[in-house]
Parts: C-alpha cells; structure tokens; sequence
C-alpha cells in the first residue's frame, strides 16, 4: 500500500509541459461565431471610446485571438452612397449602399492572418487548393449615436455600378509564379435583408481582374488561392478530356459523310453488277430459244440442222494387188 502510495506521489512530481506546447487551442471552431465574437469586441470598443463618424480605427483583441487585425469605422448611409470610402484592402466605389440603409453604421474590416484563416478554409468546398493571402473581411453592422445596443445585426453591403475591390498585394505571400492565383469568395448569405444571424455560404472561385486584385458585389470574406500540384494534374487531365471530345467529334463528322458515301457507292455497284447479269442472262435465254414454225396444224418448235453434213470424195486411190 505504501509502494502505491509513493508511486502515486512520484507521477503528482513529475514535471508536465504547458497546453500551449502540446496542442494549439481552438476556442472557435465556426467561422460565424468567430465573426460575433470581432462584432462584440468591436462595439465594447466603441463605447469605451467616443470615435469620429469617417475616422479609421484599429481594435485591440483579447490574446486568445491573437494574430487577427481588425478596423473599423463608422459612416452615415448617405455619405457612403455619395462619397465611397477606401477600408485598408477595401475599396469601395461611390454609388454602394447598405440595406436597410439605417442612419448610421459601422464597417469592420478583417484580416485572420494565415492561422485563423485555415476556420474559414477547412469550412469551405476548396479541396485541391491552398491559400496564398490571409483571408479578409468586411462586414457591416447598425450603430446608433450611443454604440450601446444590446444586439446589432448585420447589414448588406451591396455594391452599385463599380464593384467593390479588393487589393491583395500588400498580403500575398510568393508563390510559383507558373501557378495562376484565383479570387475565393466566402460571401455571406442571406444577411442582404438585414435580419441578421444568416447562414455562412459555400467558396466560390473567379479570375482576377488585375494581379492580385479581386472584385466582389456584396459584404463577405475573400482571398487568394491556388491550385495544388494534384489539383493541377486533375484539371490538365479534365482539359484533355475536354480537349479529345470535340477533336473525336470533329472527326467522327467528318468520316460519317465519307463512309456514307463508300456506302452508296458500293450499293450502286452491287446493283449495277446484278442488272447487267440479269440483262446478260436474258439476252443468253433468247438467243438459245427454239424457232417455231408450223408442222402441219400444230406449232412446233425447230432447230436448225447442227449434224455436218457427208462430204462426197471425187478420187479413188486404188491399191496395187500383191
């Protein structure tokens, strides 16, 4: 029992290393609940400070969510509408607006960083591609004059005739320069309406209008990503499928009218040959038929006389007698 005892308090001694250098913690495993937990601090931020209406700011956040920036910045429905406003990477054209398109709002701008950004890829369908830019994104939220609500809920951010553009050179990390970056977009949807808690929507890929710059038409979350060495493979493979089936068809077009034609021709041949045996075989019957004539008061057939006929000899040789 004391064996057990003193056991007991060698493994109480033995020294353990912290959590932090065993496993990584992850206290936010959605990225929806990641985007409220940045609201909330965003607006505690608010009003633990009285912040000018148009004026950039950064927000400072907990250590558990190291590695994330976040801006934010308050306007007026109208402003917006008439003036546009460039957010860091954001740049959005004159003639957005916010819907429902209350009197004052707040735009936050974020940037995950390349470890935070992994909660928004491993939640999308982007399997065979890797991020090259931390993600980014730029929300927007109701705000009254005192910032103290209970609940702010989400706006749409809905762009006019100049779409939102998003520039990523300042962020993206080198990569092979023989690989082509794509936009991925994890909108948000249905938060169009205003009404708040929407549902996270799937990652959509689109080319980019310039290097490294994107375009979107509403509020989401956005970055760069490229194809990976067996995503590429799958996608030359797919081009040269894509590539053999109209080549096939091509082909097939062009030798289906030929051998149609090699066809035909045989045809005709064929029944060319059979006619011309048939006509050679009647002219044959009719030349070799009997004449007929009559034999007192019947019709009979007659032939002509084919025996040869005896040939009289006109000199005699005479044998001389023995």
């Amino acid at each position: 029992m004391g064996s057990l005892f003193s056991f007991f308090l060698l493994l109480l001694s033995l020294p353990f290393p912290p959590l932090s250098a065993t496993s990584k913690p992850q206290p936010f495993r959605s990225p929806r609940l990641l985007d409220l937990i940045i609201r909330d601090y965003t607006f505690k931020f608010y009003s633990s400070h009285f912040q000018r209406t148009g004026v950039l700011h950064a927000v400072r956040l907990p250590a558990n969510l190291s590695g994330i920036g976040v801006n934010t910045v308050r306007f007026r429905c109208g402003s917006l509408r008439r003036y546009g406003a460039n957010i860091d990477e954001f740049h959005l054209g004159i003639g957005v607006t916010i819907h429902p398109c209350v009197e004052r709002f707040v735009l936050i701008r974020q940037n995950l960083g390349h470890n935070w950004s992994a909660l928004y890829y491993d939640h999308s369908d982007l399997s065979g591609y890797e991020l090259i830019t931390p993600i980014l994104g730029l929300l927007a939220y109701n705000a009254g004059d005192d910032l103290n609500q209970s609940n702010p809920f989400e706006l749409g951010i809905i762009a006019g005739d100049d779409p939102i553009k998003i520039d990523f050179r300042t962020v993206t990390r080198k990569v092979n320069s023989t690989k082509q970056p794509y936009c991925a977009s994890f909108e948000s949807g249905g938060l169009v309406g205003g009404t708040g808690g929407g549902r996270w929507g799937k990652a959509t890929l689109a080319n980019m209008v310039a290097p490294y710059v994107c375009l979107a038409r509403k509020q989401g979350h956005f970055g760069l990503v490229v194809e990976t060495a067996a995503q590429a493979g799958a996608v030359l493979r797919r081009r040269q499928r894509g590539w053999n089936v109209p080549v096939g068809r091509a082909i097939g077009v062009a030798l289906g009218p030929f051998l149609l034609g090699l066809l035909l021709i045989a045809i005709c041949v064929r029944v060319k040959k059979r006619t011309k045996m048939e006509e050679m075989a009647r002219r044959a019957y009719e030349e070799e038929a009997l004449q007929v004539s009559m034999v007192g008061h019947v019709r009979a057939p007659t032939a002509p006389v084919t025996r040869t006929l005896p040939c009289i000899e006109h000199h005699y040789y005479l044998t001389p007698p023995f």
